[in-house]
């Protein structure tokens, strides 16, 4: 039989993208969820092989306007108790932090736009060594404390905490390196241009980088997924 994988879509503008082809690629059969699916409620996260999280312009501490948080949450925890092959991506990154139990908050500024993360200590042998002087795609505003009995796995000029893993099977990206040639690029612009004035950028300079950074960030993404697909437990 297929190993199973399920994308948690917060909102239709955040798909898995260019990480959709090493999972793929992997042997995973992809299914898909919206969070506003009325079947979400009901769904066991732990029946399937791979459970992928996706970003989204929501905070994990805005439960009261989003109630499907909370049901996230819970299901989440159990999935990763259980030592489950789960990747969570900026939201979905911060969603993993919040089920181990750390705070996520709004931070002090707005993180967009392409720059490389810096690789710490071991994971420069791991999966995220594709990444290594890789300009990647951030747009966040949001940071999170370290859960406990994780590795962290890189920071970058404006967060320290940019990726981390427990074991081989739980990774989390606040970054987003599966975007760089996905058309949904120009939804990200048209739903949040302000983040990107914030930032101290704009938008001629960040299609700019866009095109000349976007193949080479999904390049390394891509290989930095598979990788890690190979060395689950």
């Amino acid at each position: 039989m297929a190993k199973t994988a399920l994308i948690i879509r917060h909102v239709p503008y955040e798909g898995v993208a260019a990480y959709r082809e090493p999972i793929e690629a992997a042997g995973y059969q992809v299914d898909r969820i919206d969070v506003a699916d009325p079947a979400f409620p009901d769904l066991d996260l732990c029946r399937y092989d791979l459970l992928i999280m996706m970003g989204g312009p929501m905070g994990v501490y805005e439960q009261d306007s989003y109630p499907w948080i909370t049901i996230q949450l819970e299901k989440l925890a159990q999935r990763l108790e259980a030592g489950r092959p789960t990747l969570g991506v900026c939201f979905g990154a911060q969603m993993i932090a919040a089920a181990l139990g750390a705070e996520v908050y709004a931070g002090p500024a707005k993180e967009v736009g392409f720059h490389p993360v810096t690789i710490l200590g071991t994971a420069q042998d791991g999966p995220l060594r594709h990444l290594i002087d890789v300009p990647v795609l951030h747009w966040h505003g949001d940071t999170f404390t370290l859960p406990a009995d994780v590795e962290l796995l890189a920071s970058s000029h404006v967060y320290d905490h940019q990726a981390f893993r427990r074991g081989r099977n739980i990774l989390a990206l606040q970054f987003h390196a599966e975007m760089g040639l996905d058309p949904r690029f120009d939804d990200w612009l048209g739903q949040w241009p302000g983040a990107v004035v914030e930032a101290g950028g704009d938008e001629a300079s960040l299609r700019a980088d866009h095109d000349r950074l976007g193949p080479g960030a999904v390049a390394a993404g891509q290989a930095m997924i598979a990788q890690w697909l190979r060395e689950l437990d």
